[in-house]
């Protein structure tokens, strides 16, 4: 019951910030139902690029450690 209730107040805030920033006048429901719909879709995207951030993170650290180790090897590498 108590996650209802704050659900509703969330999406009450979030569909009022959002129909204030998009200039929209909306009646108590309809600002309830875009925040809670709004949060759903914002969700869902935030969860996709932290998937592919967190995937691109990985190739970002193995190109810049690869780096990092030529730079040792040619550095204090076999010297010839």
């Amino acid at each position: 019951m108590g996650g209802a209730i704050l659900l509703l107040i969330i999406g009450a805030a979030a569909g009022f910030i959002a129909t204030r920033i998009m200039r929209m006048e909306t009646d108590i429901v309809t600002t309830i139902v875009i925040g809670m719909a709004g949060a759903l879709i914002g969700g869902l995207v935030l969860r996709a690029l932290i998937t592919v951030m967190g995937m691109l993170a990985g190739l970002v650290g193995a190109i810049l450690g690869s780096v990092a180790l030529i730079w040792l090897w040619k550095t204090y590498g076999k010297r010839r």
